[in-house]
């Protein structure tokens, strides 16, 4: 079941960052060595009791500008409310309400989606509690006081916000048909291939920059098989003003590949691997989605016996964190090779969904250390009792051992790369967790 997005908005300066680190906690600074985009601090996954949802953090709305940055702020906060399942509208207790904040209120309601209206700043709730009743004039029910910097009232936000998330798993999660995302840089080709796909031009591009449509999703039957394809189009790059156009890209990404089981990331040949790629990568990395690499517009490309080789590492070089993800080259125009693509889907589609049974583990298991040794600390020596998988997508394994500081992450990548040796898992993620279990006698 994927992750319900919740978007912060607001007028620039009412706290939308200071809240937002609040509620990411220590997750947004401490990041691994994958190159995934919660250090760019635009979204987060957040727990509150029971839920488990994904932030995005927006730049602030001016609904009325000329200012080309504070407008392009505003087509990116657009496209947060679009694709959100709930609009947290963040406002200023010490400003005041503004006529701003009137516009902004309008432009949600136009959304139909379900706001919680919070105000923001209020450190001292006997001091300011009249200032927070005028926000009742803005229409869209009671506003809550909260302090994203001492961190107060914010149990009572989250309460509000969750109340807004499904009881139980929609239709939609329920359907079993593969979602497969298209995400890419804009102009990478990912319209052009779902059109190529469908053999027609079902995916209409908008020229307007930041178009508000939701990401599409097309059902697409294929040898007796039915797929979902979720598109990220709609976005054309309009000017040069490159952070906001990678926000825009990774707020629609971020919720396409939540829903998606398998993500094609679009690589434009032309141009190579490039940090918006491996940040579009790293989202769907973190979130252990099977991953294809499509190298899109190889026909444009002078080739010769050694061009596949090179191409493909720099692809793996550059996308490091991610050795299992295929790759595949293509070209959605002349529709070179798009059947591999699908190929590909179903490989990875089995692959994320495969079990491995618990007695053939633990002789890959047994095997692995005899050929190496675990690791041992100051005469303490790693013991690994016995190793069960238990989840898919991705596939998910649980180590029971003996001390969990010795458990070094080389020694993890040794036992992942045999198991993958004998099963392949290719194009899927494999997680392992420990756990510490205590020595009898």
């Amino acid at each position: 079941m994927s992750r319900p997005i919740v978007a912060i908005v607001g007028r620039p300066n009412v706290g939308k960052s200071t809240l937002f680190n609040a509620l990411a906690g220590e997750k947004i600074s401490i990041v691994k060595d994958t190159p995934g985009v919660t250090r760019d601090r635009i979204y987060a996954d957040v727990s509150w009791l029971n839920y488990n949802f994904t932030m995005v953090d927006t730049g602030g709305i001016e609904p009325d500008t000329g200012d080309l940055i504070l407008s392009h702020m505003r087509e990116q906060a657009e496209i947060a409310i679009a694709t959100a399942d709930v609009i947290l509208f963040l406002v200023d207790v010490r400003q005041g309400l503004v006529d701003a904040d009137h516009k902004v209120a309008d432009m949600l309601r136009r959304s139909k989606k379900p706001i919680v209206l919070a105000v923001n700043k209020v450190d001292n709730f006997d001091k300011f509690m009249l200032d927070v009743y005028e926000f009742y004039n803005l229409g869209l029910g009671e506003p809550i006081p909260i302090s994203g910097s001492s961190k107060l009232g914010l149990g009572d936000m989250l309460d509000a916000v969750t109340s807004h998330f499904p009881e139980t798993a929609t239709e939609e999660e329920e359907d079993d048909r593969p979602r497969i995302a298209v995400v890419g840089k804009p102009n990478a080709g990912k319209s052009s291939l779902i059109n190529k796909i469908l053999g027609e031009n079902r995916v209409i591009v908008s020229d307007i920059a930041g178009t508000t449509r939701d990401a599409i999703d097309t059902e697409v039957v294929r040898n007796g098989k039915e797929y979902i394809f979720i598109d990220t189009a709609g976005l054309r790059r309009k000017n040069k003003i490159k952070e906001d156009i990678e926000r825009y890209s990774i707020i629609r990404t971020v919720s396409a590949v939540e829903k998606a089981d398998v993500v094609v990331l679009m690589i434009d040949a032309t141009e190579g691997v490039t940090e918006q790629d491996a940040k579009i990568a790293g989202v769907a990395h973190e979130r252990g989605k099977g991953m294809i690499i499509a190298v899109n517009k190889w026909d444009l490309v002078e080739k010769d016996d050694k061009t596949i080789y090179k191409f493909t590492n720099e692809v793996r070089e550059k996308l490091s964190f991610m050795p299992y993800a295929e790759i595949v080259f293509i070209s959605a125009k002349t529709g070179q090779r798009v059947h591999k693509v699908f190929e590909t889907i179903d490989a990875v589609i089995e692959n994320c969904s495969l079990r491995v049974a618990t007695g053939v583990l633990n002789e890959i298991l047994t095997e692995a250390m005899a050929m190496k040794q675990p690791p041992s600390d100051k005469g303490k020596k790693l013991r690994i009792y016995y190793m069960t998988q238990v989840s898919v997508k991705p596939p998910t394994f649980v180590m029971f051992i003996n001390d969990k500081e010795l458990m070094h992450f080389s020694y993890t990548r040794y036992i992942e790369n045999q198991i993958r040796n004998t099963f392949g898992f290719r194009g899927t993620p494999v997680r392992f967790i420990a756990r510490e279990r205590k020595e009898k006698g």
